[in-house]
């Protein structure tokens, strides 16, 4: 095996490199793992160096190096490019350059990818440590056994109720974990990653049944972690050897995906190349565990969007071209729908489903309805745009129904993909509603209004539109009607708005979106 530091003096830990480059641990991890630095060489920690019992040391280079790809970032260049011209610059000098022997580290915007055939074949089944799945709420959305007995104390099962699943509340309650030497180590490279997006009142609201020692460790805790810089992968030492026994230290690993964070223990002594493998696939990992993840009850809102006059817009264009139309509808709408945190659902045709759920750092009923309304916003410009093009008097529409609800949330696997979806009234109803609204409007039900507090009631203008003394249509403001009161349903044309005949709703007109 090539070894990068040979003829190299080894002279900096891998604290001392952190705060002589300026850099933060997580900066360290992904340098190491795109290949930019050479792995550390383990040893057994000196006297008063620390809690861990081993520390990485770092060849002296390594701080030209840093440096070296400091001064290219700050001249714009991307990352994958800055990896690149690291590699030249040392085969150049033909110095020291990173250990390749296992994989190519070279990321893509952050993706690092694995050499076809290179025998690294481990999976989740064969995480031998604990391992879990969290949420932006820090909600467990799956685990391993090892990670049920071991950290969580819920090996006899996890509750089906999503909100009854915070990590850090079980690991105070019930988790065996809370005895461990390491238990506030722990807590706090959890709180650190948490800090990004859980503000302090959030985090300590989010279990009423808490005690109140409970509630000020964590408050503690809290105000003691550091923010942890976004990365690829995060990395600590955690000792989870019950208080007075023998030491059991791991490695602890946080890998980041737009579903969650994914934490994985290994021992420290154990060969981490595998493990460390599996991180960098991505795709992979994140497939498996969503094929893992059971289904779970949690409050959601739900937005249905359908192409009104689809069948007749169909007819008009050449195939080719419908398609095309359809695409740039789902495009132009996917950075919307990422921004307000939406997870796509499985729709018939040519519409759409997607599903809001509870976030820490803002409302998913108001993410819903701010999304809708620029999803309106989007497809008039699309209208325009094609009415230029094609020269002719179609309006293309976006017709939208919005229900808030609390359901099953789960997945079905096929073949070749995974689809989400949600059992029960609250997809059906914004269904539904959607099939209610016309002209490109936006329908949303009493009840999910009902989730906002008044002030957010403000930004936007919502209800039922009325015929004033000449005929036309006025807007009654701040009001809504039930369906039945708002179409004739022994027509047959509206026979299928019979089972949400008693559902109050509002048009809403307007939304004010966040800054």
């Amino acid at each position: 095996m090539y070894n990068a530091f040979a003829g190299t003096s080894i002279v900096l830990t891998s604290r001392q490199l952190m705060k002589r480059a300026g850099i933060s641990r997580a900066t360290l991890n992904n340098y190491i793992q795109s290949g930019i630095l050479p792995k550390p060489v383990v040893k057994k920690a000196e006297p008063g160096a620390g809690r861990a019992p081993r520390i990485g040391h770092f060849p002296d280079f390594s701080l030209e190096i840093i440096d070296r790809v400091a001064e290219l970032k700050k001249r714009g260049i991307k990352m994958a490019d800055v990896v690149s011209m690291i590699d030249h610059d040392q085969e150049k000098a033909k110095g020291p350059t990173p250990d390749k022997s296992r994989m190519d580290r070279r990321k893509s915007e952050g993706t690092a990818k694995i050499i076809p055939g290179d025998g690294l074949q481990l999976t989740l089944d064969q995480v031998t440590g604990p391992a879990y799945l969290v949420n932006g709420n820090f909600e467990v959305e799956w685990a391993n056994q090892e990670a049920r007995e071991e950290i969580l104390g819920t090996s006899g099962g996890i509750s089906g109720e999503i909100t009854e699943r915070n990590l850090f509340s079980l690991c105070l309650r019930s988790g065996p974990v809370r005895h461990a030497d390491g238990a506030e180590d722990l807590l706090k490279f959890h709180l650190g990653i948490a800090k990004r997006r859980l503000s302090k009142s959030v985090l300590l609201s989010t279990d009423v049944d808490l005690s109140d020692p409970e509630v000020d460790i964590l408050a503690r805790l809290y105000d003691e972690s550091e923010p942890a810089e976004p990365g690829m992968v995060l990395h600590a030492q955690i000792n989870l050897a019950p208080r007075g026994e023998k030491d059991r230290w791991f490695d602890v690993y946080a890998s980041f995906f737009r579903e969650g964070v994914f934490f994985a223990f290994s021992p420290m002594d154990a060969d981490h190349d595998s493990l460390m493998a599996l991180l960098a696939r991505r795709d992979i990992v994140i497939r498996d565990l969503l094929k893992r993840r059971k289904p779970y009850l949690t409050p959601l809102a739900v937005v249905v969007a359908d192409i009104q006059n689809s069948v007749k817009i169909c007819a008009d264009l050449p195939p080719e071209e419908y398609f095309e139309l359809i695409n740039q509808v789902w495009g132009a709408m996917e950075p919307k729908l990422r921004n307000y945190y939406a997870t796509y659902g499985k729709h018939v045709g040519d519409g759409m489903v997607y599903y809001f759920f509870p976030q820490p750092d803002s409302n998913y009923v108001l993410n819903a309805l701010r999304c809708a309304h620029e999803m309106k916003a989007v497809m008039e410009d699309i209208s325009a745009e094609w009415k230029k093009r094609k020269n002719w008097t179609n309006d293309l529409m976006l017709n939208i129904g919005l229900v808030e609800g609390r359901e099953w949330f789960g997945t079905y696997q096929t073949p070749t993909h995974i689809e989400f979806t949600v059992l029960g009234d609250t997809i059906n109803m914004a269904g539904r509603l959607s099939d209610f609204a016309r002209e490109g409007s936006v329908w949303v039900t009493k009840n999910m209004l009902g989730q906002l507090t008044e002030k957010e009631r403000q930004t936007m203008v919502f209800g039922i539109r009325r015929q004033d003394r000449e005929g036309g249509d006025i807007l009654v403001p701040n009001t809504y009607s039930r369906i039945s009161n708002l179409v004739d349903l022994d027509n047959p044309k509206y026979e299928k708005f019979r089972d949400i005949a008693v559902l109050p709703v509002a048009e809403v007109v307007n939304v004010e979106l966040k800054d």
